[in-house]
């Protein structure tokens, strides 16, 4: 019978479909898994954000990936609460982000409530002369930036 642990590194095959780069892993919206029978396993996640489009996108992957690896019956369970925060993307996964071109999240939202406080740097120069264009970039939880030395636009992971 396959472990917890053999489940969360098949998970690691499933990748977020609006920001590829980057694993169901990554982003930390794995909660839990419960491994019912040696055909059998229940996925727990939690979206990213209420709502978020590519949870059912996110679920199908998740069975695919699962059924692939001998598993007849697949449950995933999506749960609000406790709400996702960037907090819980692991590191490798911010660093995926920025050599992609997207700004990662840039404080703990656990300590340091006021996003505003903080200078987004531009992931392609590195130059913190950055400017806010609009809140809502490429979809909800980004952010689209301009860098003022570079001259490039690019998307910011919004921290929640």
């Amino acid at each position: 019978m396959k472990s917890k642990e053999d489940i969360l590194s098949i998970l690691e095959n499933v990748c977020d479909p609006e920001v590829p780069v980057l694993t169901i892993q990554d982003l930390g919206i794995v909660r839990d898994v419960h491994v019912i029978s040696d055909k059998e396993v229940e996925v727990v996640i939690t979206p990213t954000y209420s709502g978020c489009p590519a949870m059912n996108t996110i679920s199908m992957n998740i069975k695919f990936e699962l059924l692939a690896h001998g598993f007849e019956q697949v449950l995933v369970t999506e749960i609000l609460s406790p709400a996702w925060t960037t907090d819980w993307m692991r590191e490798s996964g911010k660093q995926k982000l920025k050599e992609y071109g997207i700004a990662p999240p840039q404080y703990d939202t656990m300590n340091n409530p006021r996003e505003s406080d903080f200078v987004v740097p531009c992931p392609l120069c590195s130059s913190t002369n950055t400017k806010l264009v609009s809140q809502f970039g490429s979809t909800a939880c980004k952010a689209l930036y301009k860098c003022n030395d570079c001259l490039e636009p690019f998307d910011y992971f919004k921290c929640h």
